[in-house]
């Protein structure tokens, strides 16, 4: 089942690349998925939950690619504070065909680490083993769904032994999620003066499933007290929006074929 499964989306991403890759492509489809949601609050803070922090960052930028880029259509893979399985988020953008996917998060330490801040932005990849407990941890919700092992084919997110095979699943897009990546972080620093953590490959799960390239954007870490207040207010969820939006221009930009 796992080799018939890489193989299936292998060859969907091999026809998706030869499309990037045609005279005159365009990006007309963007899938913006909020991280978590309903009984998968995420990680919390002194006052807030990353799921609605993500949900309120995701539906502003999809209001301003409406009214700036009229011609991309959004898709996102919940409005509301609702449970989406991890493959369900993926699937919804595979079937979409989509053209980049968009998934926001916050980040977050445990006590005796709360002075960290800091953006990063995520890509699919084979981590290293200093990453593999920030990826283990990311996948963790695939436990609180029903009938996970039959869902994801046997995947088990304690197994670092499962990373090998997803991994191979991105290798197509992967340089362009990472030159995606490095747009919204220079976004961040130049626009809002944020501190930059860097782009990261990780074996996140939502990410090695979508046939196209895509990032997971910590907007903040929702444990450090500072941070926790600006990505919950007006002024911070509007610059975090206007910043990846800037950085979807530019990539849309470079990457379109005249």
């Amino acid at each position: 089942m796992k080799i018939k499964l890489l193989i299936t989306i292998l060859l969907f991403s091999l026809l998706v690349a030869e499309k990037v890759s045609a005279q005159g492509y365009k990006i007309r489809t963007i899938v913006i998925d909020p991280g978590h949601g309903g009984r998968k609050p995420g990680a919390s803070g002194s006052f807030s939950k990353e799921k609605d922090i993500s949900l309120k960052v995701a539906l502003k930028l999809g209001a301003l690619l409406n009214d700036e880029m009229p011609e991309i259509k959004v898709i996102f893979t919940r409005k509301t504070d609702i449970d989406v399985d991890l493959y369900k988020r993926a699937e919804i953008a595979n079937e979409a065909n989509a053209d980049l996917f968009i998934s926001v998060h916050c980040n977050s330490m445990p006590p005796g680490n709360k002075h960290i801040k800091g953006v990063e932005t995520l890509v699919a990849g084979s981590h290293r083993l200093k990453e593999q407990d920030a990826a283990i941890r990311e996948n963790a919700d695939i436990k609180l769904e029903k009938n996970y092992k039959s869902k994801y084919d046997g995947y088990d997110p304690g197994n670092p032994s499962s990373f090998i095979l997803l991994s191979l699943l991105k290798n197509t897009f992967r340089d362009k999620s990472i030159r995606f990546a490095k747009l919204i972080q220079n976004s961040y620093i130049k626009r809002d003066e944020r501190f930059s953590r860097g782009v990261k490959e990780q074996g996140v799960l939502v990410l090695q499933r979508c046939g196209m390239p895509a990032v997971l954007t910590e907007v903040g870490f929702i444990s450090n007290t500072e941070e926790e207040k600006y990505i919950n207010s007006q002024n911070g969820q509007n610059e975090i929006a206007n910043s990846i939006l800037e950085a979807i221009k530019t990539y849309k930009k470079n990457i379109e074929v005249k």
